[in-house]
């Protein structure tokens, strides 16, 4: 049987404004236990940052954390999969995109959580052949 998004996905999503300070942002994750945000602009959805993105394109770059806001790093293409498809359907959109993360919508494009890559290989192995 063919394992669902819904069935791999993280349903908790942390929303920070991207006037955030990538100090502020490190210890939400913390404090969460999460790897990633998605960075706002008002109401609306403006990009998505993770860990990762933090040490490499602003801690090896030099840039100040205090200072820097999630607005400054923020990967803005927001990729969207619906939480119906199938766990393969993401992992190919993750290897067309070159990205490690999805944004998980509703049939209406609501957002109801993130699958990663991790998510995946964290799921149980199949034992039909």
């Amino acid at each position: 049987m063919a394992r669902l998004v819904a069935d791999a996905m993280t349903r908790r999503v942390v929303y920070l404004p991207e006037d955030t300070c990538l100090d502020e942002a490190a210890q939400a994750m913390r404090d969460q236990g999460i790897g990633d945000v998605v960075v706002t602009h008002g109401p609306t959805m403006a990009g998505i940052v993770t860990d990762r993105d933090i040490v490499v394109r602003a801690i090896a770059e030099g840039l100040p954390p205090a200072t820097t806001t999630l607005g400054a790093i923020a990967s803005r293409e927001l990729i969207m999969i619906e939480q119906s498809a199938r766990v393969e359907e993401a992992v190919q959109a993750m290897r067309s995109r070159s990205v490690r993360r999805l944004l998980v919508c509703d049939a209406d494009r609501k957002v109801v959580g993130l699958i990663s890559l991790s998510d995946v290989a964290l799921l149980p192995a199949s034992t039909s052949a």
